[in-house]
């Protein structure tokens, strides 16, 4: 089973929209990785936000595509500067969840998850990307399984 955790698409600024939406640029690169998240038939039980407007409407596109069992909800603890420590111990790589966020707090999860040391780079999000991680049997450190990111370059 796997985590998933998304970057919140491209978002308006904050001087001219206060709650920082989602932009059009954001909701098109959302949609396109979430259809091809589709076309690999994800399976995600959860889906799971901060609660900030651009990951809930995040959220709710990736729902739209991937149809999760148990719908989508907020999720307190994965806010920009929340400890990553504290969510930690609470996943379950058995759970099939669905994860959207922003930075730092999620690439510092990666970081956590796969070498303990959320100040350890491992991998670079973008918005609107997703990275798959797995947990060996033992069950010690995640892995990073596949990655899809709006632009390549």
């Amino acid at each position: 089973m796997s985590l998933y955790l998304v970057q919140h698409g491209k978002a308006y600024s904050k001087d001219k929209y206060p709650e920082q939406g989602l932009s059009e640029e954001g909701v098109s690169d959302v949609k396109r990785i979430a259809t091809v998240a589709k076309g690999y038939n994800i399976n995600v039980a959860r889906i799971e936000h901060s609660g900030k407007k651009r990951a809930a409407q995040t959220a709710q596109l990736f729902a739209d595509y991937l149809h999760p069992k148990n719908d989508i909800q907020e999720r307190k603890g994965i806010k920009p500067l929340d400890n990553v420590i504290d969510l930690a111990g609470t996943l379950d790589s058995d759970s099939n969840i669905m994860l959207v966020g922003h930075l730092p707090f999620l690439e510092k999860l990666i970081s956590f998850l796969i070498t303990g040391n959320p100040e350890t780079p491992v991998f670079q999000l973008q918005n609107g990307g997703i990275v798959c991680l797995n947990s060996p049997a033992d069950k010690k450190n995640w892995i990073i399984k596949w990655a899809l990111m709006p632009n390549v370059s």
